[in-house]
């Protein structure tokens, strides 16, 4: 069973010969850099995943998109008011942001794709708006929602259409076996049930539909992430076919969040900070964690990964202590 069959096998909730492993961390000092004024680093991006994928031989890639964190809409990027978000306008399917971003997967799913199944990184709406005005302050999403609803919704659609037609290139163009979506709660009180399932979801859906139109493999990560906390039932709904919830964050058992979301497959398991077995421990330490792991979620329809992107410099041998112990657990 090559890695292409065997990580399919895992998605599909199949028998496989071993349970994978999937791990990831940025490649870009800073990711949230914009890509196109920093000399570079897509260049050492699209080499850093070479680097790894020689060293580290994963059972399959996700494409980090460090350098493109910046949705390009000035409307977005420089709203002070509701009237101002109202402005916003797709960017255009042939926009450089959306032809870079297909040049850049197409090239990495050349080096490995053949061999193992890639998935592409796209952030939800939200998850973009939040980034792309990072760097000049002012409201936030929730700010923009309280005050002037339909504007907010109007900006997280326009973003939305944008996100479609790039996640379905990715797939039909790039080569894509499908997308890696990133998503998670406000954690603001105005953003009620009501705000997510009016205003976030439906934007977020826009964003997948192409993807789960086009490839049954697309991975929806509920991100728990620098002590971020999700609502995990926010997000059962979501059409994704396999889940990524930070199970140590969301202090939520592996097997527990597979109940949760309808037996779909899950990837997770180790905590991703340097505060983690994952990244400190010992070997021991590290294969008995992988074995505990697997005693309570099972093999079929997993996958043992992290929470999250794990630190730049984690000795790369501790994830390998996790794929030979769940190869060892297997037989």
């Amino acid at each position: 069973m090559n890695k292409r069959e065997l990580v399919a096998k895992a998605f599909k909730n199949e028998k496989a010969d071993r349970v994978p492993v999937g791990f990831w961390f940025h490649y870009a000092k800073d990711e949230l850099e914009d890509g196109f004024k920093t000399p570079g680093l897509f260049e050492n991006s699209i080499e850093g995943h070479k680097k790894f994928y020689n060293e580290f031989q994963p059972d399959f890639v996700k494409i980090m998109t460090d350098g493109f964190f910046i949705y390009p809409c000035e409307a977005i990027i420089n709203a002070k008011t509701g009237a101002d978000l109202g402005k916003a306008v797709s960017i255009g399917e042939t926009h450089p942001w959306i032809e870079k971003q297909i040049a850049y997967a197409k090239t990495i799913t050349g080096l490995c794709g053949s061999e193992v199944m890639c998935f592409y990184n796209i952030f939800s709406p939200a998850t973009f708006f939040r980034f792309s005005r990072a760097a000049r302050g002012g409201k936030s999403l929730a700010d923009f929602i309280a005050g002037d609803r339909d504007a907010a919704a109007h900006a997280l659609n326009v973003m939305a259409g944008d996100l479609a037609v790039l996640s379905q290139r990715l797939i039909s163009e790039a080569g894509v076996d499908g997308v890696y979506f990133s998503a998670q709660d406000l954690n603001d009180p105005r953003v009620t049930d009501e705000v997510r399932e009016k205003i976030l979801a439906p934007s977020d859906f826009k964003a997948l539909e192409p993807a789960i139109s086009s490839s049954q493999f697309n991975i929806l990560h509920i991100c728990g992430y620098e002590g971020c906390r999700n609502n995990l039932s926010h997000f059962t709904a979501y059409p994704a076919q396999i889940i990524n919830f930070a199970s140590v964050v969301e202090e939520t058992p592996l097997g527990e969040g597979k109940k949760l979301f309808g037996g779909r497959p899950v990837i997770g398991g180790f905590g991703n900070t340097t505060g983690d077995v994952l990244y400190k421990g010992s070997k021991a330490e590290i294969e008995a964690e992988t074995e505990r792991l697997l005693k309570e979620a099972g093999t079929l329809g997993v996958v043992l990964g992290a929470d999250c992107t794990v630190p730049r410099d984690i000795n790369r041998d501790h994830l390998r202590w996790v794929r030979d112990k769940a190869a060892a657990f297997c037989v």
